[in-house]
This record gives structure tokens, C-alpha cells and sequence, in this order.
């Protein structure tokens, strides 16, 4: 075990499953005995996440690499000490977003000191975020105001299939307007240079068309003929190993089935829907662009079940898994942020 990559976990908004599905994983599928990881939160919240699950280890609160001790069977806890009480779940709370803010910018200062290789994270609750004074939207603004990472990109990861997104939290109205040829041009090296940092060699990206049929030459849309088909073309004269545009409704199983390395998605649905469908807990979404890797479950703080035990851990031991697997070998890339 002491060859391993440290990880460190943060458990998302403490009204939200992110606590419990933390502890299944680490608990109830044992993975605390298998790998080497440290959980940002509140002790009070993983006591809180003890009852709802019904499920109990000991607890070694850590401050600094010399208090790691993996060979035990006991939590490895980094107490951000935001919230001392009994947690209302399901409930927009600014104490909880204000903990989210402490959890997360302690697992990223642990990364930046190389104390943590990589950092895995469950779901924050955007409302709450806002209500304990973030000035950060979500995860990924986070992520790259606190690392000073301007590039940061998302990756969906399920079986072979391999997603990043060209938009994301943007209206469906305004994503025709935001495709431009700089950013096409500026996401198609950064997507291939992501993928050989995972390991393919010499990998093929595919880019999804955003109309019915690949616009059809202008019949079902503009945006191909004037925008994307030009800035891959320009990409491919640059030497870069990319498709497209193919049509949204066969891309992605394409590249399931290997056509493909990765696929890049013009807009947010586009890509969720292709990942999820496929399988939706196993879902792993990465972050790249980063001086370390961050992964993420696919799904949010599913306030109705919280604190019930019936949230499925499956995406969070999936996230730990990627973060063990790939962690490494992002931290060591010499074109990492």
C-alpha cells in the first residue's frame, strides 16, 4: 500500500448524499482498506453519515503527511471543524455551502503541496454554495481560481466512451451563438493532449455536429458548414488527429465501440445524456487542465433521499477508483498545468 497515490475525498454538501455515499464507498466496499485516503469534512458530518448508514470505523483526524498511519482500518480525516451539529438533509443551508468552500479549498491546498495526488469529489448543492458566500459557482470555478488554471476542461469517462465538453453551463438557445473557430481551435489540441496524458497513444478525437444530420450542408443549420468543418479542417492541416463533425446520434456509440479515443461535445445535454444513458453510475467525470487531477461523480446532492440510505455509491467508488488509477499519471505529466 505505501507505493499508492494519496487521495483525498471531499464529501460534498453535508444535507446531500454526498456523506453517505463516502462512507459506503470507504466502508461498506472496503476501499478504505485498499487504498491510501484522507476525507475533507466535519467530523460532525461523518458521525451524522455513521447513523444514516449504519455503518461505523474509527476515526484518525489528520493535519499533516506525518499523521497518516494506512496500515489501519481507520478514517483518515482532515476535520475542517465548519460544522459542530446535527445537519437538517435535504435542506438549502449557507452553513453547509460555507463547509463545501472549506472542504474543497483544504483538499486543493493538500494537492498543491503534494500531500494529496489527486482529489476526488462528491456533490455540492450550487444554492447553498451561494448562500455560505462563495464567490465560486460550483467545482470546476473553484478548481481553477484556487490552482490559477485557465483551462481547465471536463472529461466523462463510462466504459470506452470518453467526453469533453466545448459548453457546458450555458441556455440550449446560446450555444450556436458560443461555437466560434477560436474556440474550436483552442479545445481540439487541449482534448488530444488530455487524452495522451491518460495514456493513448497517439489518440483520435471525433467532434460532434451540433444539427440534425451534420447540418446537411446548410439544410438543417449553418453552423457546420461556416464554423466547425473549417476549424477541424485547419486542425487536421496542424497535424492534429481529429473527425468530424459527426452527427450526435452515432458519435458517441462509435467511440464506445473504439472509432474513436474521444469525443468532443458541443454543448452540455449532448454529452450527458450519451455518457449516462450508457451507464449512469458509473459515470466519472475528470478534470483536467489541472496541476493534479480531480474526479467527480456524475450526479448531484439528490436532496429528496438524503439521509435515508438509499443513495447508490457506485459513481463515487468509480471516482476513487479513476482518481487512484489516473491520479499518478496526470501529477507526473510533463504538459500539466
Amino acid at each position: 500500500m505505501n507505493d499508492q497515490p494519496v487521495i483525498g475525498i471531499t464529501v460534498g454538501d453535508p444535507a446531500g448524499i454526498g456523506p453517505e455515499i463516502v462512507i459506503k464507498a470507504l466502508i461498506k466496499h472496503h476501499l478504505n482498506d485498499k487504498y491510501r485516503l484522507v476525507v475533507f469534512a466535519d467530523h460532525a458530518v461523518i458521525d451524522q453519515a455513521f447513523f444514516h448508514t449504519g455503518l461505523y470505523a474509527d476515526i484518525r483526524e489528520v493535519r499533516k503527511p506525518d499523521d497518516f498511519h494506512f496500515q489501519s482500518a481507520d478514517i483518515h480525516l482532515m476535520n475542517c471543524g465548519i460544522i459542530d451539529h446535527h445537519v437538517q438533509m435535504g435542506q438549502i443551508n449557507a452553513d453547509c455551502g460555507n463547509s463545501v468552500l472549506s472542504h474543497v479549498s483544504s483538499a486543493i491546498e493538500w494537492a498543491l503541496k503534494g500531500w494529496v495526488d489527486a482529489v476526488a469529489t462528491a456533490p455540492l448543492q450550487k444554492e447553498s454554495l451561494q448562500q455560505g458566500g462563495s464567490p465560486y459557482l460550483d467545482h470546476t470555478a473553484m478548481f481553477k481560481a484556487l490552482t490559477k488554471s485557465n483551462d481547465a476542461t471536463t472529461l466523462f469517462m463510462v466504459d470506452q466512451l470518453r467526453v469533453f465538453f466545448l459548453t457546458r453551463h450555458i441556455p440550449l438557445r446560446d450555444v450556436a451563438d458560443a461555437i466560434t473557430d477560436h474556440m474550436l481551435s483552442d479545445a481540439i489540441p487541449r482534448c488530444l493532449l488530455y487524452l495522451s496524458q491518460l495514456g493513448l497513444t497517439n489518440p483520435v478525437l471525433a467532434v460532434a455536429a451540433l444539427n440534425p444530420h451534420g447540418g446537411e450542408d446548410g439544410l438543417f443549420g449553418t453552423e457546420e458548414r461556416n464554423t466547425i468543418i473549417p476549424a477541424i479542417k485547419k486542425a487536421k492541416s496542424a497535424g492534429y488527429r481529429v473527425e468530424g463533425p459527426i452527427p450526435g446520434d452515432s458519435v458517441f456509440h462509435l467511440a464506445n465501440e473504439g472509432r474513436y479515443d474521444g469525443v468532443l461535445s458541443l454543448y452540455h445535454d449532448q454529452g450527458h445524456i450519451a455518457a449516462k444513458t450508457l451507464d449512469f453510475y458509473r459515470t466519472v467525470s475528470l478534470t483536467m487542465g489541472l496541476p493534479f487531477l480531480r474526479t467527480s461523480v456524475d450526479h448531484g446532492t439528490a436532496f429528496n433521499i438524503a439521509g435515508q440510505n438509499k443513495a447508490n455509491e457506485t459513481s463515487m467508488i468509480e471516482a476513487i477508483h479513476a482518481a487512484v488509477l489516473y491520479g499518478p499519471i496526470i501529477k507526473n505529466s510533463p504538459d500539466s498545468s
